[in-house]
């Protein structure tokens, strides 16, 4: 069942490579997506006294896409789920993968409206996990922008 949920990749890249070009990609894509935060929680392990590989989590939002179930009674719990996130890790194999919500199928297990608007992020987000490896990596955005001092308070940018 796991596998039909999430979906997991490899990528070429390290962990905060692939998180900065993740981002740029979000920022390109359009149809309102706009980065909501970045989240490291690997750092809770550490700080508890563990010790855990690299993970971050980079969230993002399009209010074009939660705003038509934001606004409808009967799927609002729905928001559960906002912002979108990715999670980036490293595994003991020494790769970094990236994974997912698979967003497509998650919604049409809640009527055509939901399905519909899932189906799009669905389609947006692998767009998300394409990388130009041509391209110089951009500088990777720590904590939310927008957010007062950049702190990933979920705040500014979010859904």
């Amino acid at each position: 069942m796991s596998s039909l949920m999430f979906w997991e990749v490899p990528s070429p890249f390290g962990v905060e490579e692939t998180v900065a070009r993740i981002q740029q990609n979000i920022q390109n894509a359009g149809n309102g997506w706009a980065l909501a935060g970045l989240r490291n929680p690997a750092k809770a392990v550490e700080a508890d006294g563990g010790n855990s590989l690299p993970v971050m989590m980079v969230e993002a939002c399009s209010t074009k896409y939660s705003g038509p179930i934001l606004k409808d009674d009967t799927v609002r719990f729905l928001s559960i789920l906002m912002p979108c996130k990715i999670s980036i890790y490293k595994k003991n194999d020494g790769k970094t993968y990236i994974a997912g919500m698979n967003a497509g199928l998650m919604g049409k297990m809640f009527g055509p409206m939901v399905g519909e608007v899932m189906g799009h992020v669905a389609k947006d987000q692998a767009k998300f996990i394409i990388f130009d490896a041509s391209k110089p990596a951009p500088p990777m955005i720590k904590g939310t922008p927008g957010a007062a001092g950049g702190a990933a308070a979920g705040t500014g940018g979010g859904c």
